[in-house]
């Protein structure tokens, strides 16, 4: 059995902009991706709302994906593929950060990942990483923290996809799939988690039969 972890933010941890709940264990995208893959695969979920890259948030608490990663991975290992997705929290006006340093910040935890020696024997994890489709124009309560992310985002997918050459990992652009939510500009609705979970499953196969 082969195990995935799935590292991100709220995208990842499934919240629903219409409820504010979170969605339901077979509607959030990992579930999906899981179901996909049936019983060879292990999938665990690791998504926290408000989780950045590198950052920490001086605000909203303890929400820095790098201090909290480390122990993740060896709480989980041997772990097979990490699929990283993370970086819309960075935009966040309080951070200040042009989207090429948020790529770099990918950067720091691909070489963690690959550091960590949480893989099968001791190994390194395969890394897949994710870029975050571009925000839409974000819900009111937003709009003054996230002002600037439509633009940022947008110039994610190259920096991203560079990140992943350079370091040998796999990319999927999750932009080519599902758009952020229009009801707040972030998150994503159920049919994006589903058809995201059908992309990720068909990626993780192609991995792991090359």
């Amino acid at each position: 059995m082969k195990t995935i972890l799935c590292y991100g933010d709220s995208n990842t941890w499934g919240w629903d902009a219409q409820t504010r709940q979170r969605f339901d264990l077979n509607t959030r995208w990992p579930g999906v991706m899981r179901n996909e893959l049936g019983s060879e695969f292990w999938v665990v979920e690791e998504g926290l709302n408000g989780r950045t890259t590198v950052w920490d948030d001086p605000i909203e608490g303890d929400k820095n994906g790098k201090r909290h990663l480390l122990p993740i991975l060896n709480s989980h290992k041997p772990i097979d593929l990490v699929i990283l997705m993370l970086g819309t929290n960075d935009l966040k006006v309080r951070f200040s950060v042009p989207p090429e340093d948020i790529a770099q910040s990918i950067d720091t935890l691909v070489g963690m990942i690959f550091q960590s020696a949480t893989g099968p024997r001791d190994a390194a994890p395969g890394v897949l990483i994710v870029v975050p489709p571009p925000t839409r124009k974000a819900a009111p309560e937003w709009r003054a923290r996230l002002a600037g992310a439509q633009e940022k985002s947008a110039r994610f997918a190259p920096l991203y996809k560079a990140v992943a050459a350079e370091r040998g990992c796999d990319f999927v652009d999750a932009g080519e799939t599902v758009s952020s939510s229009e009801v707040d500009g972030i998150h994503w609705d159920a049919a994006s988690h589903r058809a995201f979970g059908i992309v990720a499953a068909t990626a993780v196969r192609r991995i792991f039969s090359a």
